[in-house]
C-alpha cells in the first residue's frame, strides 16, 4: 500500500479538549488553560476545536455508551466520536491522573465493542494527546497512564504526545499563576499540536474509519 505524505491540508480537522479538572466552571483551571494552549497551537495548523469541562455536566460512572437516568455522557460521546483529536488534561492528584480523568476512560472503554464495518474499534483512525498539570512530580506516570488507556480504544498517540507542567514539590504555585507560560512548556505544547495533526492527516488520508 502506497501511503500518502502530503498532510498540508488540515483546514477540516477538529479537536475537542476534555478538561478532567475538579473543579467546575467558573472557577480557574490550570489544566484547561494548559489544554487551550494546545487547541491554540492545533488552530495554527487550522484546526477547530471545542471545549467541555467534564465535571460541569452529569457524566455517570459506568462503562456503556448511555447510562441513563440524565446522563450527559452521550451527548459528549457523540462530540467525542466527530473529534479528530481528542485532547485530554488533567491535574495530577496524589501521583495520578485525576479521578474525573479515569471516569473519562472508563466511559472510553465502550468504544473497543462499537466497531465499523471492518471489525475495528470506531476510535481507530482518530489521535489523542495529553496535557497534565500539577505540584508534585508525576508527569511520565500521569501521561503513561492515560496513553496506555486511550490506546487500548483505539487512539493513535503521536510522537511527543504529552505537555506538561508540574511546580517545585510541597509549594502552592498553579500553572494558572504563570503569566506567561513557562518557555519549556510552551515549545512542547506547540511540538504536541504539530505532530497531532500530522498523525491526524496521514490516518485520514491513508485509513479512512467507516
Amino acid at each position: 500500500m502506497t501511503i500518502t505524505t502530503d498532510v498540508s491540508d488540515t483546514t477540516d480537522l477538529t479537536a475537542l479538549l476534555l478538561v478532567c479538572s475538579l473543579k467546575r466552571s467558573p472557577a480557574p483551571s490550570s489544566s484547561e488553560k494548559l489544554g487551550r494552549e494546545v487547541l491554540a497551537g492545533l488552530a495554527e495548523h487550522g484546526v477547530r476545536g471545542d471545549v467541555v469541562r467534564i465535571v460541569d455536566h452529569d457524566v455517570r460512572f459506568g462503562v456503556s455508551a448511555d447510562e441513563g437516568d440524565g446522563d450527559a455522557w452521550p451527548g459528549i460521546r457523540e462530540q467525542v466520536l466527530a473529534a479528530d483529536i481528542l485532547v485530554l488534561a488533567t491535574p495530577i492528584w496524589m501521583g495520578q491522573p485525576s479521578s474525573v480523568a479515569k471516569l473519562v476512560c472508563e466511559r472510553l472503554d465502550n468504544e473497543i465493542a462499537e466497531t465499523d464495518d471492518e471489525g475495528r474499534p470506531v476510535l481507530v483512525g482518530k489521535v489523542a494527546v495529553v496535557a497534565v498539570v500539577g505540584n508534585e512530580d508525576g508527569a511520565h506516570h500521569t501521561s503513561a497512564e492515560l496513553f496506555q488507556a486511550l490506546n487500548d480504544v483505539g487512539y493513535t498517540i503521536p510522537a511527543q504526545g504529552v505537555t506538561y507542567w508540574t511546580g517545585e514539590a510541597m509549594q502552592s504555585t498553579d500553572y494558572n499563576d504563570l503569566d506567561p507560560s513557562p518557555e519549556a512548556t510552551q515549545g512542547t505544547t506547540a511540538t504536541v499540536a504539530r505532530n497531532a495533526v500530522h498523525a491526524a492527516q496521514l490516518l485520514r488520508t491513508n485509513y479512512p474509519v467507516g
